[in-house]
């Protein structure tokens, strides 16, 4: 397909000017910039250019959907029209960084420590939330737990109880690890590091205050300077101090030692001196800090609990926006840790709940399809803990919602607080969140949960049904004034003026293309897994749609075949993607995970060339799940049917359990 240079030289006009670009690249998708300044952005402009399938901001890069295929052609094009470097995406992604401020970047770091670890802790909140409905005295019968009416219950009850506590009793190995790994050093080294600091022949910190009172904490005598003998069990900031030193001080000695001695030196002396400094500075002074930090909150929390309720559980939602909801996730394994339960989480939960109601409410104001098909399944996602796909791609656009969803978390925040409802897990959000709940609190929750369903709902469709019958009082005024019949609802629910001209075939009804003869084409699944809408992607570029309709599937393997007999159109470089295009023209885009081009290729093994003929099963490429697991991006692959293909008609989708090239995912229906 031919480029419009008048086209690429209006997206440049459009983010500032060749003089606004700090640097730029692209993906499969989309073109990346890092700009100087994003408020030059004409986002109008942008909207209007028939190259652009949609446009957002994220951490610190500002991406322009361009669409597979064609958006390497308006890379190049852009380049000659701007005289810049090609630059790659971590070049992109260091300027990009570097325009965050000190608490940006500080937040981005929590955020890439904790989410990896984040399955692992979600998995024990879910089986901690089971053994608390086996253990907990009133739940089935009155003043009794489970086990103790059932005792045979109760040894199942405690393997289950194991089971679920190691991810908390060895926390520090897990921080460790993930810590290491972001600062850039060994990732073994840093699971030792963590071992080190729960070690059994150490005091375990959950002991710590009984040993002070009764005047027992054992002490290292170092030449006469006593070291408390102490473990940090449910400890964050004592191991995320002394990883950032651990991974400094091996790259330190990396640089320095002959490669002949690297084993005999680097390990042992980076181990020796990091734990040392940590038992002996580190430790005591952040142990001191985070004490300090959990205090402070209980402080609030018991004299103000009302307001904080009120303040934390309103303004959640606003901390997804910004990212700094991250920062938050140490305060409740801190809190988890040295308390036993944490009084932040069971907001978070509700949060969830609220933005999800306002987004289910959108449904019954909403007239265009496929936002309402956005606002349903978005709710069922932050339903169930989920919230971006409810909050970036319905709630914030309209505004309100979000508003109304932030009113409700926020009375549910006062009703928790003011009632001492508490978490003994965190990673069981949105509805399941009640497993997580202590049982004795339960009923208090269910009515906070009732309160962030009723509050939000109701406003939103009182609201925005309002704001829509003003919206086409305005417009039928308009139109009459204009000397045209006031706006019409087509059958699909879109709204269409009847202006006498050609619709545009988006805006056609069913029944206006009903007669128009159509082939139907199945694509069966490329990959074995959970097909789920798109809406479920963690990525606005594929959630809302902006590269065309499609599916996304939840892989339960590593293998992607082709989904018929194709030709294979283009290759990404970075093999996390591949276009194939079928003999009646049509192409899909089959994307493995989300911003995978970030590990340029590693993890990744294509088994196809561009201009391969390949046969429907024909293995295309695999990949390591560990490899992505472990750098923090999540397996979800979407198939899309790019947008500009005009054989197509429209594309249903089916979601479920699939068998690779077993079962249907897309059926396109294609003109003539």
């Amino acid at each position: 397909m031919a480029i419009d240079k008048k086209q690429v030289e209006e997206i440049v006009r459009a983010v500032g000017g060749k003089d606004n670009i700090e640097a730029a690249t692209h993906c499969v998708t989309r073109l990346r910039f890092a700009l100087y300044d994003e408020s030059k952005v004409d986002t109008q402009s942008l909207d209007q250019n028939d190259l652009v399938k949609g446009q957002f901001s994220s951490q610190g890069q500002f991406q322009v959907v361009i669409g597979p295929g064609l958006v390497d052609k308006v890379y190049d094009e852009m380049i000659q029209i701007t005289g810049g470097e090609r630059a790659s995406k971590d070049d992109v992604k260091a300027v990009a960084g570097k325009k965050q401020n000190p608490l940006q970047r500080a937040i981005k770091t929590l955020s890439d420590i904790f989410i990896p670890i984040l399955p692992a802790i979600i998995t024990a909140g879910l089986l901690l939330g089971i053994n608390n409905i086996l253990t907990g005295p009133g739940i089935f019968f009155d003043g009794k737990s489970l086990v103790d009416v059932y005792p045979a219950w109760k040894d199942l009850a405690s393997i289950i109880n194991t089971i679920a506590s190691t991810a908390f009793t060895f926390l520090p190995a897990l921080i460790g690890w993930s810590a290491v790994t972001r600062f850039g050093g060994s990732p073994l080294l840093g699971i030792v590091l963590g071992l080190i600091l729960v070690h059994p022949d150490l005091l375990s910190a959950y002991g710590y205050a009984n040993a002070v009172n009764e005047g027992t904490v054992p002490t290292w005598n170092l030449f006469g300077w006593h070291i408390e003998k102490i473990g940090y069990q449910g400890q964050v900031l004592p191991v995320l101090v002394s990883a950032y030193l651990l991974a400094k001080l091996e790259i330190f000695l990396n640089k320095r030692v002959h490669d002949s001695i690297k084993l005999l030196v680097v390990a042992p002396v980076t181990l020796l001196i990091t734990g040392f400094l940590a038992f002996t500075i580190i430790g005591p002074v952040t142990f001191a800090i985070a004490n300090g930090i959990t205090s402070g909150l209980i402080y609030i929390y018991d004299s103000y609990a009302a307001l904080g309720g009120l303040i934390y559980g309103g303004l959640y939602a606003l901390l997804v926006i910004t990212g700094m909801h991250h920062t938050f996730l140490a305060v409740d394994v801190q809190l988890i840790g040295s308390q036993g339960g944490t009084f932040l989480w069971p907001m978070l939960a509700l949060s969830n709940i609220a933005q999800g109601s306002a987004a289910l409410a959108m449904m019954l104001v909403l007239r265009e399809k496929k936002m309402r098909g956005l606002a349903a399944t978005s709710s069922v996602s932050a339903f169930l803990g989920v919230t971006e796909p409810a909050i970036f791609g319905v709630n914030i656009r309209y505004r309100y919602p979000f508003i109304f969803g932030m009113v409700g978390s926020a009375i549910g925040g006062v009703l928790l607080t003011m009632n001492n409802v508490q978490a003994t897990s965190i990673g069981v959000g949105g509805v399941p969140g009640f497993l997580s709940i202590f049982p004795n609190k339960w009923g208090v929750f269910f009515i906070g949960m009732a309160i962030v369903l009723v509050v939000p709902f109701v406003l939103t469709v009182i609201f925005g049904r309002a704001k829509l019958r003003k919206e086409e009082r305005s417009a039928d005024r308009a139109a009459v004034a204009g000397g045209q019949t006031p706006a019409a609802e087509s059958a699909s629910g879109t709204t269409v003026a009847n202006t006498g001209s050609n619709l545009n075939q988006r805006s056609r009804s069913a029944a206006q293309v009903a007669d128009e003869p159509v082939n139907t084409l199945e694509i069966m699944a490329p990959l074995t897994g959970t097909a789920v809408p798109l809406e479920q992607v963690p990525d606005p570029a594929f959630a809302e749609k902006q590269m065309g309709e499609g599916v996304a599937i939840e892989p339960s393997g590593n293998q992607v075949v082709a989904p018929f007999d194709a030709q294979v159109a283009h290759v990404i470089k970075s093999k996390h993607a591949v276009i194939l295009e079928h003999a009646s023209g049509l192409q899909i885009l089959i994307h493995v995970g989300i911003n995978t081009v970030s590990l340029k290729g590693e993890g990744f093994n294509m088994h196809v060339e561009a201009g391969e003929n390949v046969r429907a099963g024909q293995t295309l490429l695999e990949f390591d799940r560990k490899v992505i697991e472990a750098a923090g991006y999540p397996l979800i692959t979407p198939i899309i049917i790019p947008d500009g293909q005009d054989m197509v008609d429209r594309v249903e989708v089916t979601t479920g359990d699939v068998t690779s090239n077993q079962n249907g995912v897309l059926k396109v229906h294609l003109k003539g």
